[in-house]
């Protein structure tokens, strides 16, 4: 008797029919159903098997899923029926299964259009390995005949399908192929063909033997052929037949006369047609990296398989016994610290394996007293270290109880100048639960993860996540011993059946069904219409939170949604601005499927992705990000990583950060005419537009005059400095850029207005916004000190010393070796490339003179009457000098007097006097008449 489970729709699966599979709407996150094959019904865990036919009881179920394109690749696809097969399996709670399905391979569907027009009809002919991470086609195993005949009968009798690559389709359909030397079959890795004669020979059969087929490109002729061919060349008798081919034709292809008859009887025998199955699975691998002889043995494995990467290029050659000499510690300060390659520089890991069984015995002992702590005793960081140690004791020959763990956590290790921790630090609370989170947002993608966290090296996070894992684990399988414990306890006997109907445990519609929803303040999110039966929860991303009917069953099943464009000024005003929700693409599920079992895959084959976070793209570096650090305007929809542009905002107030043009629009605080004053000025009769809010160079921020400057030009612009560099405001020193900046002419844009850059590299000319619009290099290098006092001001950014340089280069130099970090790229604190650059750099001597006097001196500066006695004014404290002509005691800067100690002219008396011109004032308001004779 087969069994059968009964759903809740009411619908009875077999083993091999195809279902939708789904956790529950709160687990999955909005993501549409899986689609998989039944493998086999299961009982309860740990249960033993039933005593009879009929009599087991199946509360879990094997499932062989099927991708849809969207979750392995980005590109978009517009047939929602595609399916893309696999070779992995799962065991999943039976309460997961939704409702029944019909997959097929494209070539045993005969009106595709006519099955696709039907509901719950999928196709694939092409399978995805998680693997290797790679796709492959599939084709009918009877559609292969260059096999000799006892390989292919066994082939065609296992396996429905045949998995293989695209270029070795083509070889396994053709016709048998024989040697023309020895009659024998041709394998395809092992087998050349002449290009004249179109024979097939072994490439050991052919004189001289061949030792690798031509390279790819390139043809080869047989020695008959190329004997006849040179005789040709010697008579001049070539003469190339003229192919005969008909000419091309735009006219469609020819189809029978009239639409193909809709055969409902054909199409039942589609969804009916029997499949072959080997050990529960339809296809097997077949391709370039397999040898035919091998597909005979019933136990060879039928996963896709790549190049072998066995032997000296991919493994090291290790030495069997260690052999290192011992120096001692003067022998080895003697030696020559740059040379490299010799015996004492091996650093000893480990020589347990030199120790006999009573010195493994005693070091057991002795290793257990180390620490009185179990979780020591279990830690792999410490067993290692320990180890270490008992081996360096050892080779020394001291004895076991000079080896001490109670130290500080660091060892010396060769050719690095500080000690390294053996065990990492502790985590904060704060660090675990920013980890937590990025395992919650982007799975076992530890790169983003790391990103969330920002104080954890990458080898940490690691770590980390490998002890966190099996923490977890074992939480598992404690509940996992409770509840069986707990079973036999109770003594429960339940009743056995062949046939399982699930409960509604799981139901979606406990979840994911809208009730109450009234047809005046509510639309579908897709289709915008008022009306529907039933109303189902929307994916994040969408205008509304629900969605019809027929939308929400188009989402659930295929992944599809019918929207319907709406203008933004038909949005209700709850759902402008910061209420609008992020997440999930209109044009398909951007997250991943979910991990639905604890139970691991009998195959052994790795589990899709977890889902995805909703990731904006920053425009600066072209990267996704997640919603936080990626920031997105409310009003102009720009996207920039909130570090790269000076942004610190709080959480709650991500949804409605505005950009600071868009925000000057409100406050007015700065100009509204926003072209950047280093860049050149268009003449143009129009009137002027805001930037692009589709490039980076839409960042610009406030100057000393209430202009606006670009972020990548004030950054990259040497002269410039920022008030606050946090926030990258008020952008000072535009008046120091050298006039020949200001007059040369930009090799791009051929203006000659704008303050222009030089390329790093060369001696072109250009402004940066120029720049950056013909997709020249930004960045920053690390360039090493010689003389750290005179070259000035060191910094280090991830793990590289040195002074931190901006860099443009011209696109012509793509192949230059400089090292660049980009924009946006972060070290282990979480601060970019340009944060650092900043606020080493980039900030203005705000504690030494407030602004006015910083925009006085830099004018002096340009005009060259700066004078090196001034004073300045400690705006702190109150006013402590008077002019002696005006009796004003507030000037930007006093300057004592010539002839007279303790008196004090202000700024703009002391200029007057030294230019000649009158103060307006009476010299015996302040002066004397032998003062002001002397100053004259």
């Amino acid at each position: 008797m087969t069994a059968q489970v009964t759903l809740k729709s009411g619908e009875k699966v077999r083993i091999n029919d195809h279902v939708y599979c789904s956790p529950p709407w709160s687990i999955r996150d909005g993501t549409p159903y899986s689609v998989a094959r039944i493998m086999e019904f299961l009982p309860p865990e740990g249960a033993g098997k039933g005593k009879g036919k009929g009599k087991e009881i199946y509360t879990r179920v094997r499932l062989a899923w099927y991708y849809r394109p969207s979750d392995v690749s980005d590109r978009p696809v517009a047939d929602s029926r595609l399916l893309l097969a696999a070779i992995y399996s799962e065991i999943c709670d039976i309460n997961q299964l939704r409702s029944r399905c019909h997959v097929l391979h494209r070539d045993k569907i005969t009106d595709l259009a006519g099955w696709k027009k039907r509901p719950d009809r999928f196709y694939f002919n092409r399978l995805f390995d998680p693997y290797i991470k790679k796709e492959f086609d599939v084709i009918q195993a009877t559609d292969v005949r260059n096999l000799p005949d006892n390989i292919r009968q066994v082939l065609t009798s296992r396996y429905e399908y045949v998995v293989a690559e695209k270029d070795v389709v083509p070889d396994l359909t053709d016709t048998l192929r024989l040697c023309a030397t020895c009659s024998e079959w041709c394998a395809n890795p092992d087998t050349v063909g002449c290009d004249r004669c179109k024979n097939f020979f072994h490439m050991s059969c052919v004189q001289p033997p061949l030792l690798a087929k031509p390279s790819r490109g390139y043809g080869w002729t047989c020695a008959p052929c190329s004997k006849r061919h040179e005789e040709e060349v010697d008579k001049h008798d070539v003469r190339h037949p003229t192919p005969i081919t008909k000419p091309k034709s735009n006219a469609p292809a020819p189809r029978g006369r009239g639409r193909p008859r809709k055969d409902r009887s054909l199409a039942e025998k589609e969804e009916n047609v029997e499949i072959k199955y080997f050990k529960m699975w339809p296809f097997r691998y077949f391709g370039q990296y397999t040898v035919a002889e091998d597909t005979l043995d019933p136990d060879d494995l039928i996963f896709p398989r790549s190049a072998t990467r066995v032997g000296p290029k991919y493994q090291a050659n290790v030495p069997t016994t260690l052999d290192v000499p011992l120096l001692s510690r003067d022998a080895v300060r003697g030696l020559d610290p740059e040379q490299r390659g010799g015996d004492y520089t091996v650093e000893v890991l480990s020589a347990i394996n030199t120790l006999t069984d009573e010195e493994i015995a005693k070091m057991e002992v002795w290793k257990v007293v180390l620490s009185r702590t179990q979780e020591k005793l279990h830690s792999v960081d410490w067993l290692t270290e320990a180890l270490r140690r008992f081996s360096q004791a050892h080779l020394l020959n001291r004895g076991w109880s000079t080896v001490d763990m109670n130290v500080i956590p660091t060892r010396p290790e060769k050719w690095k100048k500080g000690e390294t921790r053996h065990t990492d630090r502790e985590w904060t609370a704060d660090e675990v639960t920013a980890f937590e989170d990025g395992i919650f947002l982007y799975g076992a993608e530890l790169r983003a993860v790391h990103d969330e966290i920002g104080t954890r090296s990458m080898a940490e996070v690691v770590r980390f996540y490998g002890h966190w894992k099996n923490s977890r684990l074992k939480e598992e399988n404690a509940q996992i011993r409770a509840a069986r414990l707990k079973a036999k306890d109770e003594g429960k006997d339940e009743v056995p059946s062949a046939t399982a109907v699930v409960t509604d445990q799981f139901s979606d519609d406990e979840g994911s069904v809208m009730p109450g929803v009234s047809r005046h303040n509510n639309s579908c999110g897709a289709c915008r219409t008022r009306e529907s039966e039933i109303w189902w929860r929307a994916p994040k991303g969408l205008v509304t939170d629900i969605l019809c009917d027929t939308c929400g069953t188009n989402w659930r099943k295929y992944a599809d949604l019918n929207f319907r464009t709406v203008r933004e000024d038909a949005l209700p005003p709850s759902k402008k601005g910061s209420d609008k929700r992020e997440g999930t693409p209109l044009n398909g599920p951007s997250t991943k499927r979910v991990k639905t079992s604890t139970s691991a895959s009998v195959n052994a084959t790795p589990p899709p992705n977890a889902p995805m976070a909703p990731q904006l793209r920053c425009l600066a570096c072209q990267k996704n990000g997640p919603v936080g650090k990626v920031l997105r305007c409310n009003q102009c929809q720009f996207r920039v990583h909130a570090a790269s542009c000076g942004v610190h905002v709080d959480k709650s107030a991500v949804e409605s950060w505005m950009c600071d043009i868009c925000q000057n629009e409100e406050t007015l605080e700065s100009s509204m005419h926003t072209e950047c004053l280093l860049c050149p000025r268009r003449k143009s009769k129009k009137k002027a537009q805001f930037p692009n809010a589709d490039s980076f160079l839409r960042a610009s921020k406030p100057t000393e005059g209430q202009g606006w400057a670009h972020v990548l030009c004030a950054v990259f612009t040497p002269e410039i400095s920022f008030s606050d560099v946090a926030r990258l405001r008020l952008v000072e020193g535009i008046s120091t850029i050298p006039k020949q900046r200001w007059a040369s002419r930009c090799t791009l844009c051929g203006e000659t207005s704008g303050a222009v850059i030089r390329c790093s590299d060369c001696v072109r000319e250009y402004h940066s916004s120029c720049a950056w619009k013909n997709g020249h290099r930004f960045g920053f290098e690390i360039q090493p000190v010689r003389h750290p006092r005179r070259d000035g001001i060191i910094t280090t950014f991830k793990g590289e010393t040195g002074n931190m340089v901006p860099i443009v280069c011209c696109q012509e130099h793509e192949n230059s070796r400089r090292e660049l970090y980009e924009i946006c790229e972060t070290d282990e604190t979480g601060e970019t490339a340009l944060q650092v650059y900043c606020r080493i750099y980039k900030q203005a001597p705000v504690t030494q003179a407030h602004a006015l006097l910083r925009k006085a001196r830099r004018l002096d500066q340009t005009l060259n009457i700066r004078t090196d006695n001034t004073m300045s004014v400690d705006v702190s404290a109150e006013p402590a000098f008077q002019c002696d002509i005006c009796s004003t005691q507030y000037s930007p800067a006093f300057y004592p007097s010539e002839h007279y100690s303790g008196r004090w002219r202000c700024h703009k008396c002391h200029f007057e006097k030294q230019n000649g011109v009158g103060t307006g004032h009476s010299p015996d308001d302040s002066l004397s008449p032998l003062d002001d004779t002397m100053d004259g």
